[in-house]
């Protein structure tokens, strides 16, 4: 058993689960039984606790799994080889697969897909290119007209970085574990709603085992991903849901995404930031609650 492995063995939970896809062993939790899956996409920087609030009310009606996306969490975080130049497992394009094949190897033929932030990134790719495997979407301030999904570091730059990559992975290891408290804390309209022991404990998640290394492959993996002009092909259920206060994707960028989404439906969640299933779980459930239930039969 590598070093990877006997970490996760270690922090595992009592209800801890593992799988490989996709090139990672994936940590991961279940609740719920019955043929429908929903399945939970966190945002960058967190975790799998991030539906904490949600997840078991969610299980009264379907199988609710929520994992650690890659570089998060309990997931393990590997490494290219020396001289390795196939494709990153970390670009958008390789997690999307990575979710089209975790539903498979769940046992199930689609889920439900509901993603946060990036995460909703993730969700919204992975039914653009295998819409086979998707039966509904719910995108949580997604991140599609900015940010995440629009980044791409110049070609010039990426060669720079891979030529002195332990120079780059110091320097951004440095920088995230000095500005993370302050980031993620703007993720809350309500920021005293966030205590120190979760922040510390979404900090602890994040920064396991080789992170730093691998968050530096998952950045220099990111492209432009033009999703804009994809949305008016997609002929999936799809429900889009804002925080009112969202300070990371502004409200009017969810409008525009439910507009541009042929049948779309739109819930703006008050009182509530970039992650209102954190911040306001019970008017998330709400929210998303009449959607599911025309889905889950």
């Amino acid at each position: 058993m590598d070093t990877i492995e006997s970490y996760q063995t270690q922090l595992a939970e009592a209800d801890s689960q593992f799988i490989e896809v996709g090139g990672f062993r994936l940590h991961y939790k279940r609740l719920g039984s019955g043929e429908n899956l929903i399945l939970l996409l966190h945002g960058s920087f967190l975790s799998l606790k991030s539906w904490s609030g949600v997840m078991a009310p969610l299980a009264a009606h379907a199988t609710v799994v929520a994992f650690d996306r890659p570089v998060c969490g309990l997931t393990s975080r590997p490494l290219p080889k020396r001289g390795d130049s196939g494709p990153s497992p970390y670009s958008a394009v390789a997690q999307s697969e990575l979710v089209a094949d975790l539903i498979a190897a769940l046992g199930f033929e689609r889920a439900i897909l509901v993603g946060s932030s990036t995460g909703g990134t993730i969700a919204l790719l992975t039914a653009l290119n295998h819409p086979e495997r998707v039966r509904g979407l719910i995108l949580v301030d997604a991140m599609v007209y900015s940010g995440y999904a629009t980044s791409e570091v110049p070609a010039p730059v990426l060669a720079m970085m891979r030529g002195t990559k332990p120079l780059f992975t110091r320097l951004m290891g440095f920088l995230i574990d000095r500005l993370y408290e302050k980031a993620i804390r703007k993720f809350w309209y309500r920021q005293e709603r966030l205590s120190d022991a979760t922040l510390a404990e979404f900090k602890r998640d994040f920064m396991r085992g080789p992170w730093d290394k691998a968050f530096l492959e998952l950045f220099l993996a990111t492209r432009r991903l033009n999703l804009d002009a994809r949305l008016g092909g997609l002929d999936i259920p799809t429900l889009v849901v804002t925080g009112e206060h969202d300070r990371a994707v502004k409200p009017d960028e969810s409008e525009r995404l439910a507009q541009a989404i042929a049948g779309a439906e739109l819930r703006v969640i008050a009182d509530a930031g970039h992650l209102p299933q954190e911040e306001r779980p019970e008017a998330f459930r709400a929210a998303i609650e009449d959607f599911l239930a025309r889905l889950i039969h």
